[in-house]
């Protein structure tokens, strides 16, 4: 891949925070598919009903790791979904850890289009990168599934932090993480009331939409090289 060519960020700017999920990640369907028909194989299942439990067992926990603090308490909501899961389908208890060891949460995410490319470039120009993510304690191993751990200086889950975005709280310990005020940072998110908080903070802040579907928003990741 041919590198793009660089340019001076705003002198105003020294570094980005990111959103992790649909803004530099996203979910991707096909590995719920793969992860159906392989407990299918696995397990002597019908891959459609596999692929419903899933989806019910996530519908199910969507919100209910919102108040975990530590990799300790990750790990037994896990082993618990998992459990659930597997409960759902029949199978035996046995069953469960085989289960997430071999679907982890972090397997079933992909980075976006030019998700490197843009961290890279940004890197580049000076700026110091952040994700701000309502999101599990995990989110150091979900940006190396994603390869894209290299290229951040701070990684923080608002589990851990104890506040979830919009809550200003959230944004307070990452700029305190980058060492940065308020009007040194471009936000990125794809929940448009995290952007506005953000921007009450005293950040610049984009609104992305992946789906292309909000006129406001940016549509593609690599849209934020012309915001810096």
């Amino acid at each position: 891949m041919s590198r793009m060519a660089s340019f001076p960020s705003s002198p105003r700017l020294r570094a980005v925070l990111f959103d992790r999920d649909d803004t530099i990640a996203y979910t991707d369907p096909q590995v719920y598919r793969e992860a159906a028909v392989w407990a299918a194989g696995r397990f002597g299942l019908d891959a459609q009903v596999v692929g419903e439990a899933l989806a019910a067992q996530w519908q199910a926990r969507a919100l209910s790791w919102w108040d975990l603090r530590t990799h300790e308490e990750e790990a037994d909501f896990w082993m618990t979904y998992g459990l659930e899961l597997t409960g759902r389908l029949g199978l035996p208890g046995s069953a469960a850890t085989e289960f997430m060891e071999a679907y982890p949460y972090e397997r079933y995410m992909k980075p976006v289009a030019g998700a490197r490319e843009v961290l890279e470039e940004l890197r580049t120009r000076g700026l110091r990168i952040g994700v701000l993510s309502n999101t599990l304690p995990s989110i150091d191993r979900t940006l190396q599934a994603l390869d894209l751990h290299d290229l951040v200086d701070v990684a923080l889950a608002t589990c851990v932090i104890g506040a979830h975005k919009p809550d200003a709280g959230a944004y307070a310990h990452a700029l305190e993480a980058l060492g940065v005020s308020p009007h040194e940072v471009l936000f990125v998110d794809d929940r448009i009331e995290n952007v506005e908080a953000a921007r009450q903070l005293g950040m610049e802040a984009a609104l992305i939409d992946l789906r292309g579907q909000d006129p406001q928003a940016i549509h593609d990741l690599r849209a934020v090289l012309e915001l810096v």
